[in-house]
């Protein structure tokens, strides 16, 4: 008897999920022999990679002008400071360190800026 229970309960458990990810949207496809096939359509990302890459982009961009425009002691020695601070502040300037892609940018920028 025990057995019967478990098998209806994971056969309702999974008609429960199977039900929760077609509210959200499904697609039907009509198989060779006239079943319908119902299957749930998968949840996209708002953040595409694309944006993801482009954000990094930027922000490389600004590192690398923000090195240009302060001199790389000065910088250096502003990101130090912020290691000095709170979490948040410790969070930032492991973000804000000086890497390669960053100091190739402020090189090209520098001599523009100045």
């Amino acid at each position: 008897m025990g057995e019967h229970r478990d098998t209806f309960k994971s056969r309702l458990k999974h008609i429960n999920r199977k039900h929760n990810a077609m509210s959200e949207g499904f697609s039907a496809e009509m198989r060779p022999d006239g079943l319908l096939i119902l299957q749930p359509r998968r949840v996209q990302s708002r953040i595409s990679a694309r944006s993801l890459v482009l954000f990094a982009g930027a922000f490389l961009l600004f590192k690398g002008f923000l090195m240009a425009a302060l001199g790389f002691a000065s910088y250096d020695e502003r990101v130090a400071r912020l290691t000095q601070g709170s979490v948040l502040e410790r969070s930032g300037a492991f973000i804000m360190q000086a890497d390669p892609v960053s100091v190739y940018i402020a090189q090209k920028i520098g001599p523009v800026l100045r």
